[in-house]
Protein backbone atom coordinates (compact mmCIF):
# COMPACT_ATOMS: atom_id res chain seq x y z
CA UNK A 1 0.00 0.00 0.00
CA UNK A 2 1.21 3.46 -1.31
CA UNK A 3 1.02 6.71 1.32
CA UNK A 4 1.79 10.11 0.95
CA UNK A 5 4.78 10.01 2.59
CA UNK A 6 6.28 6.09 3.51
CA UNK A 7 8.62 6.35 6.61
CA UNK A 8 10.69 3.97 5.17
CA UNK A 9 12.05 6.01 2.65
CA UNK A 10 15.20 8.08 3.24
CA UNK A 11 15.58 11.93 2.62
CA UNK A 12 18.84 12.71 0.88
CA UNK A 13 18.61 15.95 0.68
CA UNK A 14 16.32 19.06 1.97
CA UNK A 15 16.77 22.17 0.57
CA UNK A 16 14.36 25.42 1.11
CA UNK A 17 13.47 27.07 -2.15
CA UNK A 18 12.03 30.48 -2.91
CA UNK A 19 8.97 30.83 -5.25
CA UNK A 20 8.67 33.56 -7.32
CA UNK A 21 5.74 35.68 -7.90
CA UNK A 22 5.68 33.81 -11.21
CA UNK A 23 5.45 30.40 -9.44
CA UNK A 24 8.94 29.30 -10.43
CA UNK A 25 11.89 28.02 -8.62
CA UNK A 26 15.57 27.79 -9.05
CA UNK A 27 17.48 23.86 -8.56
CA UNK A 28 20.42 23.86 -6.65
CA UNK A 29 23.33 23.56 -9.20
CA UNK A 30 24.07 20.15 -7.00
CA UNK A 31 20.72 18.68 -7.27
CA UNK A 32 20.70 19.27 -10.96
CA UNK A 33 24.88 18.01 -11.51
CA UNK A 34 23.67 15.11 -9.39
CA UNK A 35 20.69 14.16 -11.19
CA UNK A 36 22.20 15.16 -14.85
CA UNK A 37 19.67 17.59 -15.35
CA UNK A 38 20.58 20.41 -17.97
CA UNK A 39 19.09 23.53 -18.60
CA UNK A 40 16.10 22.95 -21.29
CA UNK A 41 15.79 19.27 -20.12
CA UNK A 42 12.34 17.80 -18.68
CA UNK A 43 11.23 16.96 -15.24
CA UNK A 44 8.34 14.97 -14.22
CA UNK A 45 6.26 16.72 -11.83
CA UNK A 46 4.27 15.23 -9.29
CA UNK A 47 1.73 15.54 -6.58
CA UNK A 48 1.86 12.71 -3.16
CA UNK A 49 -0.56 14.14 -1.13
CA UNK A 50 0.90 17.51 0.45
CA UNK A 51 4.49 16.90 -1.25
CA UNK A 52 5.78 17.52 -4.72
CA UNK A 53 8.39 15.60 -6.09
CA UNK A 54 10.26 16.19 -9.15
CA UNK A 55 12.02 13.29 -11.22
CA UNK A 56 14.40 13.72 -14.44
CA UNK A 57 12.08 13.12 -17.55
CA UNK A 58 12.98 12.05 -20.71
CA UNK A 59 11.32 13.20 -24.29
CA UNK A 60 11.51 10.25 -27.02
CA UNK A 61 10.08 10.87 -30.33
CA UNK A 62 7.53 8.80 -31.58
CA UNK A 63 7.34 7.98 -35.19
CA UNK A 64 3.65 7.39 -36.45
CA UNK A 65 3.33 5.09 -39.91
CA UNK A 66 0.50 5.39 -42.31
CA UNK A 67 -1.92 2.05 -43.14
CA UNK A 68 -0.27 2.09 -46.48
CA UNK A 69 3.63 1.85 -45.00
CA UNK A 70 2.60 -0.66 -42.58
CA UNK A 71 0.91 -3.13 -45.41
CA UNK A 72 4.13 -2.48 -47.55
CA UNK A 73 6.24 -3.43 -44.66
CA UNK A 74 3.64 -6.83 -44.34
CA UNK A 75 3.56 -7.22 -47.64
CA UNK A 76 7.43 -7.33 -47.97
CA UNK A 77 7.94 -9.58 -44.80
CA UNK A 78 5.70 -12.65 -46.44
CA UNK A 79 7.70 -15.66 -47.20
CA UNK A 80 6.86 -18.25 -49.65
CA UNK A 81 5.78 -21.75 -48.34
CA UNK A 82 9.10 -22.90 -49.61
CA UNK A 83 10.45 -21.26 -47.25
CA UNK A 84 8.35 -21.61 -44.08
CA UNK A 85 8.81 -25.19 -44.83
CA UNK A 86 12.44 -25.19 -44.46
CA UNK A 87 12.20 -22.68 -41.75
CA UNK A 88 9.78 -25.59 -39.71
CA UNK A 89 12.05 -28.43 -41.53
CA UNK A 90 15.34 -26.64 -40.02
CA UNK A 91 13.60 -25.84 -36.52
CA UNK A 92 12.43 -29.30 -36.25
CA UNK A 93 15.71 -30.90 -36.79
CA UNK A 94 17.53 -28.80 -34.37
CA UNK A 95 15.71 -30.30 -31.09
CA UNK A 96 16.81 -33.32 -32.49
Amino acid sequence: MTTPYDSSERILMSETLLVSSRGQITLPASVRKRLGIKGGDVVILEERGNEVVLKPGAVFEIELYSDAQIAQWDAQDQISEKERAEVIESAVASRE
